[in-house]
C-alpha cells in the first residue's frame, strides 16, 4: 500500500523541530565560521569584515603553535586507541560476566562520566599536586622523592598526565559502548564454542572480537573526532600551559578569537578541524567496511 499525502505531512512536521534546530546550531554556525575564515573581524558588531582571501588559512596552515597542538591531540588519539580502547573492553567483559557485584561495577566505572569534566579535572589536579597530592604523599612514603615534582607543569609529561586523565573519565562511557555489542551476540554461538572445545581466550579472540566490529568502529570515530576537538579537560587542567605546550587545536582556536580577536583566524582553525575530522571519520568508516566485507 502506498503511504498517503497527510501520512508524509505527518511525518515532516514530526521532522521540522529536529531539523530546524540543526540548521539553527550545526548549519548555520558552520556557515558562519566558513564565511568569517576569509574575512578579518575583531569581533565588534557594527564593524566591517574585511575580505583577506587565504591568509588566515595560510597564517594558520603556517603557525608552529597549530602543528604543536595537532601533535598534541595526535597524542590523545594514541592515548585513546593504547589505554582507552582496551581499558574500556575489559572493563565491558567484566559486567557482562556472570561474577557477582556486576551492578555496582557498572555505577562505579561510570561514576566519572557522570561527575563532570571540571570535577574531575580539579579532582586530579590536586591527586597530581607536588606538595600535598595523593600521588606525592604515596612517592614520599615509599622513599621515591626523587620522582616527586610538579607533573602538570613538566613539558609533555603534563600532556600524557592529561591524556591519562581524559582515558580515567570516558572509559565507563566507552565501556558501555562495547557492552551493548557484547550483549548483542547469541548465546548460542558461545555455548557452541564452549561444546568444541573453545577456552576464554579463544572464544574471545574468533567469537567476541569479530561480532564486536561495529562497537570498534563507533569507537574508534568517537575517539578520533572527540580528541581532534577536545578542550575542557586540558582547559580546566593545564590552561594549555605553561607555554602553549599542552595546547590544542580546540584551546588555540578559543584563545585566537576570545583573547586575540582574531575571530578570522579562529574561524579557519574551525573549519580546518572540521575538515580533518571528516576526513578522519570517512577513514575509520572505510577500513571497517573492509573489514566487514571479508567476513560477509
Amino acid at each position: 500500500m502506498r503511504p498517503r499525502r497527510k501520512d508524509y505531512f505527518i511525518a515532516i512536521c514530526f521532522l521540522m523541530p529536529a531539523l530546524a534546530l540543526i540548521v539553527c546550531f550545526i548549519v548555520y554556525p558552520v556557515l558562519d565560521a566558513l564565511y568569517l575564515s576569509f574575512r578579518s573581524w575583531k569581533g565588534i558588531f557594527g564593524t566591517p569584515k574585511v575580505w583577506v582571501g587565504l591568509e588566515n588559512y595560510v597564517g594558520a596552515l603556517t603557525n608552529s603553535l597549530f602543528w604543536d597542538s595537532l601533535m598534541n591531540s595526535f597524542w590523545f588519539i594514541v592515548g585513546g586507541f593504547l589505554v582507552l580502547m582496551p581499558l574500556s573492553f575489559a572493563l565491558a567483559l567484566l559486567i557482562t560476566s556472570k561474577l557477582k557485584f556486576t551492578r555496582f561495577m557498572k555505577t562505579a566505572y561510570f561514576m566519572p562520566v557522570i561527575l563532570g569534566t571540571t570535577t574531575v579535572a580539579l579532582m586530579w589536579t590536586y591527586i597530581l599536586n607536588p606538595e600535598w597530592g595523593a600521588i606525592a604523599e604515596i612517592f614520599r612514603w615509599l622513599g621515591l622523592d626523587n620522582l616527586v615534582f610538579d607533573w602538570l607543569s613538566t613539558p609533555t609529561l603534563n600532556v600524557w598526565c592529561v591524556v591519562l586523565v581524559n582515558e580515567w573519565m570516558y572509559a565507563g562511557y566507552n565501556m558501555l559502548i562495547f557492552a551493548a555489542g557484547l550483549v548483542a551476540i547469541p548465546q548460542e554461538l558461545h555455548d557452541a564454542a564452549l561444546i568444541d572445545g573453545c577456552g576464554r581466550w579463544q572464544k574471545i579472540r574468533y567469537i567476541t572480537l569479530p561480532l564486536c566490529k561495529n562497537s570498534f568502529k563507533i569507537f574508534s570515530v568517537l575517539c578520533v573526532t572527540g580528541c581532534l576537538k577536545v578542550f575542557d579537560i586540558v582547559w580546566a587542567m593545564t590552561r594549555g600551559g605553561p607555554n602553549n605546550i599542552s595546547s590544542t587545536p580546540a584551546i588555540l582556536l578559543y584563545t585566537q578569537a576570545f583573547q586575540y580577536k582574531l575571530f578570522g583566524r579562529s574561524s579557519a582553525y574551525s573549519i580546518i578541524l572540521l575538515v580533518a575530522g571528516v576526513c578522519l571519520s570517512l577513514i575509520m568508516n572505510r577500513i571497517f567496511r573492509q573489514e566487514d566485507d571479508l567476513y560477509m
